[in-house]
């Protein structure tokens, strides 16, 4: 992982897809099989995704202060916010703990990694295809109004997303949808539950690769972040308005182009 370009084109990849149901790790493993960018490398691609989280924490700071404030006053819909986002957190970190060698090992084969990511990409554009049309329009609500068995389905969906080309926040936006949550808010609470849930995948791929990082590793983790966190700002943004007039059935649509595309240059690789 010594080349800058190399670095910043990753660090692009991560921060224009993290927060979009495409499945930004299924995009890095792609860029490193079908370009030639890297060799797999789980933990930085893990570990940069914080750069596009710290984007959210930038983006959104007064609705977290406002929560941190009514915690302090207990009040009633802060707890509900705070109780929300921790069920919605709990499944992936249970199975995480579980299944993580298995995860890895996944993402850093040679051939299966990428021809997996490939397959997650179709099945899951169909499968938001699948539910934005059969699914009625929801109410306007809020990531405070839902209730706490909602927060905990949705968080089992999200389970999902450790495949790798599932996407985690396409797997949480659409759990949140066929529960009959809004567009809008089920985009909100994907942003929000990708705090704990990436804080918690980075501190485990960091304590798990600890004997294998050096300067240089953690040179090039540092690069990626920033150009991550540069580009999720503008990318957040953009993705509510597309959502707020699209759906997303575009994503939906670029899912299964892309997801087929790869299979065809996997193939001829």
């Amino acid at each position: 992982m010594n080349d800058l370009l190399t670095i910043v084109l990753l660090g692009i990849v991560e921060g224009v897809t993290e927060f979009l149901p495409v499945s930004s790790t299924g995009h890095l493993v792609l860029a490193g099989a079908l370009l030639g960018l890297k060799e797999a490398d789980a933990t930085f691609d893990i570990v940069i995704q914080l750069g596009a989280i710290l984007a959210v924490i930038v983006l959104f700071w007064r609705r977290f202060v406002r929560v941190g404030e009514g915690l302090l006053r207990r009040d009633p819909a802060a707890l509900r916010f705070t109780r929300n986002i921790l069920l919605g957190f709990l499944p992936s970190a249970v199975v995480g703990m579980i299944a993580y060698s298995a995860i890895r090992a996944l993402l850093e084969a040679p051939g299966t990694g990428p021809f997996v990511v490939a397959v997650a990409l179709i099945v899951g554009g169909i499968a938001i295809l699948f539910i934005e049309r059969t699914i009625p329009p929801a109410e306007k609500t809020s990531v405070e109004a839902m209730g706490w068995r909602v927060a905990l389905g949705i968080g089992v969906v999200q389970c999902l997303s450790m495949i790798p080309g599932v996407s985690r926040s396409g797997a949480t936006i659409m759990g949140a949808r066929a529960m009959r949550i809004d567009q809008e808010t089920a985009a909100e609470y994907s942003f929000f539950l990708a705090i704990p849930t990436m804080l918690g995948a980075t501190t485990l791929a960091l304590w798990k690769s600890r004997h294998d990082l050096g300067n240089a590793h953690f040179s090039a983790i540092a690069i990626g972040f920033v150009v991550s966190f540069i580009v999720a700002l503008a990318v957040i943004r953009w993705f509510m308005a597309i959502v707020t007039r699209h759906g997303f059935a575009p994503f939906a649509w670029y899912r299964i182009v892309a997801g087929t595309i790869a299979l065809a240059l996997l193939a001829l690789h």
